[in-house]
């Protein structure tokens, strides 16, 4: 067949009149380029590499110097990183943390005061808190929003303005702040590197890479004493680093900070006294498996923490302990879903934190598509007093069956909360006679022996060995070892109800049973009956077919809270006054 050409060249197209054409573009498509905000933002990212990893820690120098991510500042972050915007929105967009204001948007107040409203804040009076807040608080200058658990459950409620916590707080403490114009973390007195050094600290690391210690001998050590990943899950250590061995490298380590679950506060606890013993657990890992970097990341929420940890990584590349570069601390933004370990890699690469579909598993297939090895802080911890001690030491720590020591944190209705170093299998009654018991003229009712994931028991069951596995038959599990309490003036429905809002808020949106699963049992909650078989049958979707954990353990709340307690319908929030949301 001829081919029909037009008077323009093209094939099979018909010929126009030259008054017919439409006219060229005046202006370029899109977002356009400001050569003002591309100064200012080579000028923050300085001699920096502009690889797509570090897109999230630029993002936060540009949020941190602006205290909001602009338009202006979002397309020339794209130039300067050669980037389609899409992919920067949808990251910038993702995170709680960042602020994204659009061009026809008004950028937000200079100061922000986040008001924790997770489960021991709650109880605190959080919600009463807030609303007297913004009642007082001008809103041109000051923006109040709700955010979730911010890791200080043993000094509930609490804010942060800026970088800056303020525990136990009142309206009067917080205002008091504010006006001081104090924004940045108080940084709390800490074991440094001399002085870790000065008792002995890093001459295990040293006995493992002078061949003092094999690889084989130090698995070995840590499996007899029955070390676990205490971030949650509770894999055997020992067993993980010889899986991640046995993969060709080069090999990667990950360390998981983002400690993001409600009622969970020990990595803080001992982030901000001895992070040292961490390293050298971290180091040794790293040397056991082969892996070339680590790659530590921290949650936002923990401000004084990274500067601790960026501190103290540059006084080990200092005294030749570690090579330049070899620990990369990373700072999250503010999603609880990156604690999920293969949600927390994809942020460590700069993307969404979205969990991926396993297998394979990140010990194969891990950041960069390496084999990676993912540690927990405080098993990291463990590590070189179990080389130094024994696994004997450690394992005969255990109670009623449990093997090795644990950091609990407790708050809630006790006198004293905060972190108890206690056995392995110790009982959540116990437990609460350790944190000084309840708090005057409250009689014990329930409890999260795992944080928000776990469930939650009547106190009846108080007397059950805290272990993995220990729980199973009773639909709860301990977790990251995060002890709630909760006293008979507490409304079990109103515990569930900001359980799962918390849950639908931190949901990554991926995969459908949880995304549209948290929506649905949220909505289900707040009824007047709850609809049981139809909160068993979602109860079950969720289970089977989401993704990872936050959408299979998100039902264990409402699901303990219809087997162990009969139900009265929430009106009023955990602290008594009546439901805000």
């Amino acid at each position: 067949m001829e081919q029909k050409t037009a008077s323009n060249g093209g094939p099979d197209r018909p010929a126009h009149n030259v008054g017919s054409r439409k006219r060229a573009r005046a202006f370029p498509k899109g977002r356009q380029l400001e050569e003002a905000a591309l100064r200012e933002v080579r000028e923050l990212l300085g001699s920096r590499p502009r690889r797509p990893d570090l897109l999230i820690e630029f993002l936060h120098l540009i949020q941190d110097r602006y205290h909001y991510l602009s338009a202006r500042h979002l397309r020339a972050l794209c130039e300067e990183m050669r980037l389609p915007q899409a992919a920067v929105y949808e990251v910038a967009t993702f995170y709680s943390h960042f602020d994204v204001v659009k061009e026809d948007e008004t950028p937000p107040p200079p100061t922000t005061i986040r008001v924790c409203d997770s489960i021991t804040c709650a109880l605190k009076g959080a919600d009463a808190l807030l609303d007297a807040l913004k009642s007082r608080a001008n809103p041109s200058a000051i923006r109040i929003l709700r955010a979730p658990c911010m890791g200080r459950c043993d000094t509930a409620p609490v804010c942060e303005i800026g970088h800056l916590h303020v525990d136990h707080a009142t309206v009067d403490s917080v205002e008091a702040v504010v006006e001081s114009g104090e924004r940045e973390p108080k940084i709390p007195a800490y074991q440094t590197l001399a002085e870790y050094l000065a008792q002995g600290g890093y001459s295990v690391l040293e006995g493992c890479r002078s061949g003092g210690r094999s690889v084989d001998s130090v698995i070995s050590e840590l499996s007899d004493a029955a070390l676990r990943g205490l971030g949650g899950a509770g894999f055997p250590t020992g067993r993980k680093w010889q899986i991640v061995r046995s993969y060709s490298g080069p090999r990667l380590m990950t360390i998981n900070g983002d400690e993001g679950e409600p009622g969970t506060f020990k990595d803080r606890f001992y982030l901000e006294r001895e992070p040292h013993s961490m390293f050298e657990g971290a180091l040794i890992a790293a040397w056991a498996v082969e892996a070339e970097r680590i790659y530590l990341y921290m949650r936002d929420e923990y401000p004084a923490v990274l500067h601790i940890l960026a501190h103290e990584i540059s006084a080990l590349e200092g005294a030749g302990l570690i090579k330049p570069g070899q620990i990369e601390l990373r700072r999250g933004a503010g999603a609880y879903i990156c604690g999920e370990e293969s949600a927390m890699i994809e942020s460590i690469e700069g993307k969404r934190g979205y969990p991926r579909n396993r297998p394979p598993f990140i010990a194969e297939v891990g950041l960069f598509g390496r084999p990676t090895l993912n540690q927990n802080v405080e098993t990291l911890h463990w590590v070189p007093k179990i080389l130094a001690k024994g696994a004997k030491w450690f394992a005969d720590q255990g109670v009623n069956g449990g093997k090795g020591l644990r950091s609990w944190s407790v708050s809630g209705r006790v006198k004293k909360p905060g972190v108890i170093l206690a056995a392995a299998g110790i009982t959540a009654r116990e437990l609460i006679q350790r944190a000084g018991g309840m708090e005057d003229g409250q009689t014990f009712k329930a409890y999260l022996p795992g944080g928000a994931s776990g469930g939650i028991l009547p106190a009846s069951l108080a007397d059950l060995p805290l272990d993995f596995g220990t729980l199973d038959k009773y639909g709860s599990f301990v977790g990251s070892h995060a002890i709630v309490v909760f006293s008979d003036r507490d409304d079990i429905g109103a515990v569930v109800l900001n359980l799962l809002r918390f849950f639908k808020d931190e949901s990554c949106g991926q995969c459908t049973p949880c995304r549209v699963g948290c929506d649905k049992a949220v909505a289900l909650l707040e009824r007047d009956e709850w609809d049981a078989d139809l909160l068993n049958e979602l109860a079950q979707a969720m289970r089977d077919a989401s993704i990872c954990g936050l959408g299979q353990a998100a039902p264990n709340a409402f699901i303990t809270a219809m087997e162990h307690f009969s139900h009265e319908p929430a009106r009023t929030d955990v602290a008594g006054q009546p439901d805000r949301y």
